[in-house]
């Protein structure tokens, strides 16, 4: 299913420097480290609506998720662009939750573990 969004191996990551950049196939946002005021995990969900792309409207936000197991929700200070909308958040899905969450932490942006389920 992820290769129908041209998720390969390399091309499915976020990297956190000065910048926050999500790659996921043929989909990328930018955003200033600083625009990120607040991180919180969260999951499980259900995998017809977790996997892929997805531009939520209701809610103002956009996903890269590559799983329905569990992805951390980076709140933004500033909407970014995503095709015609502004999002004033990013889901993305990665293989170390804990471990994202806390070089966000170190980075200085607070946030929570707010997973659902009988382990957390």
């Amino acid at each position: 299913m992820l290769l129908l969004f041209g998720v390969r191996g390399k091309n499915a990551y976020v990297d956190l420097g000065r910048d926050v950049v999500v790659r996921f196939g043929f989909f990328r946002v930018t955003t200033p480290r600083t625009n990120v005021s607040a991180w919180r995990i969260e999951g499980p969900w259900a995998w017809i609506t977790a996997i892929g792309v997805r531009n939520g409207i209701r809610h103002g936000d956009i996903s890269f998720d590559g799983t329905h197991t569990g992805g951390v929700r980076l709140d933004l200070r500033e909407p970014i662009r995503f095709g015609p909308l502004r999002r004033d958040a990013i889901y993305v899905s990665v293989e170390d939750l804990e471990g994202f969450a806390a070089a966000l932490a170190a980075a200085g942006i607070a946030g929570t573990d707010a997973r659902t389920g009988p382990t957390h």
